[in-house]
Formats: structure tokens, sequence, C-alpha cells
């Protein structure tokens, strides 16, 4: 590649990045099942800023740029909610995603707390079932996305970080 991303928590400022590269990112997604009102799609700015206020939102960054994506909150039982996690098109299969699961699990692990991981992502979604069970998760369920999208659910173990991928 010859440039180097970096990964960090976001800034308030980066929620404008954030929401543009969510609405590019999810394009594909969208398509895939037919359904343009998938939430990463219909979420607003305010929305987002409000998550990179108060949730643990990293970024992938290329110069000023930002390529990348993921959030997660600890939930009521102590297991994060892991999401969103989107990485540029011209990006993908560098290893990014997987970068910014890793730095999202130990934030959360060690500044908040969480004892589990849980994400879910659409049932015909290869490209991030893969990614996720090849950084650790198992399948533990389905469930249907408010969307209408079935979901397969996955989770890891807090402590379990993924050898790099």
């Amino acid at each position: 590649m010859g440039m180097s991303v970096t990964i960090s928590a976001a800034a308030e400022q980066d929620a404008e990045q954030i929401f543009r590269l969510q609405y590019l990112c999810f394009q594909g997604e969208a398509a895939l099942y037919g359904n343009y009102r998938i939430d990463p799609l219909v979420q607003s700015l305010d929305s987002v800023r409000a998550e990179v206020a108060s949730d643990c939102v990293f970024v992938a960054r290329l110069g000023d740029e930002v390529v990348g994506s993921v959030r997660g909150r600890v939930t009521e039982d102590g297991s994060a909610a892991i999401g969103k996690l989107c990485v540029h098109p011209r990006l993908q299969g560098h290893g990014i995603g997987a970068r910014l699961l890793r730095a999202a699990e130990a934030a959360l692990a060690e500044e908040r707390g969480a004892t589990s991981f849980r994400l879910h992502t659409g049932h015909r979604s290869e490209g991030n079932l893969r990614l996720y069970r090849k950084v650790g998760y198992q399948t533990v369920g389905t469930s249907e996305g408010t969307d209408g999208v079935p979901m397969i659910v996955l989770e890891k173990p807090a402590g379990t970080y993924a050898a790099t991928a």
C-alpha cells in the first residue's frame, strides 16, 4: 500500500466523515439485501455525533481522511455490542477491519469493563462473517434486524484477543 493507516479513537470532528463513509460502505450491503432502509444508511448525522460522544468509536485514517470506522458500547449485561464496522471500498482486504475491531475490543474490555463482545451481521454478508470468525467470533444465534434483514449473532469472550490477522 505504501501508506500507513493509523487507528485511533474518534474525535468529535470526525463525525461527519464517519457519517459519509458509513453511507458509502453500506451501499453494497443494502444492495445485497435489496433493502436501502438498513440502519447505517438511515442514521442521521446527529445520531452519529451522539455515538462518537458517548460510545467507544475508533477510526482508521489515511492522512487526514477517515477510511474506516467501528463503534461499540457496553450493555447492561456487561457484554459489549460492536457494530457499524466499515472500511472504504478501495482499502478493503488490507486488514484494516481486523485492526479496528481489535482496537475497539481492547478499549471496551480495558476501559469499560466488557466481559464479552457481541456483533451481528446480515446472513448473506460472507466477507464480514469470514473476518469475524477469523478473529475469534463464533455464531451464537440469529435475530431479525429492525429493518427485517435476518442477522447472524456472533460472540467471543473478552481476554481472547486474536493474533494479528
